[in-house]
């Protein structure tokens, strides 16, 4: 059986350090876990990049270490990935405050991943998101894809 490709926002990434959240923390670090055992392929993407570097010291290095820990594969921006995330956009998937959101979505779908892993349950671990990305995935012939949490994928057992 062939290994899901996960793509991880920068949420998950982030959640292997918070103090204040245990029950999200110790699901990440499980995840982590597998990803590091080979269970997943795992894909990031530049917009993750970004982000991460955007964060202040220690945080900054510390979640770049994680990511040079792991065997991850990086999808840098294209028009393509650009153009996509643009149509959730203008179909009002989200709003334009939430541009790195549809970046993190599109880079995923471009990518062929068969989940999204996020900690974002105000705009990408929700129904409505899904449903949506997945409405303007079939009226423009593009692969579905499912955005679940961390303690979710563990749940799954996948």
């Amino acid at each position: 059986m062939r290994k899901l490709r996960i793509y991880l926002d920068t949420s998950v990434i982030s959640y292997l350090f918070v103090e204040d959240a245990l029950e999200k923390k110790n699901a990440t670090l499980e995840l982590w876990s597998s990803i590091l055992n080979g269970e997943y392929d795992v894909i990031i993407s530049e917009t993750t990049i970004r982000e991460i570097n955007d964060c202040s010291e220690p945080k900054r290095q510390m979640m770049i270490n994680k990511i040079k820990s792991i065997n991850a594969l990086i999808v840098y921006e294209t028009e393509e990935i650009i153009t996509l995330a643009n149509k959730y956009i203008e179909d009002k998937v989200l709003s334009k405050k939430s541009r790195d959101d549809c970046l993190h979505i599109a880079s995923a779908i471009v990518a062929k991943c068969d989940l999204i892993i996020s900690w974002n349950f105000k705009h990408l671990v929700r129904d409505k998101t899904i449903l949506m990305v997945n409405a303007v995935s079939k009226m423009n012939d593009i692969k579905e894809i499912n955005i679940v949490s961390p303690s979710m994928l563990i749940e799954r057992g996948d």
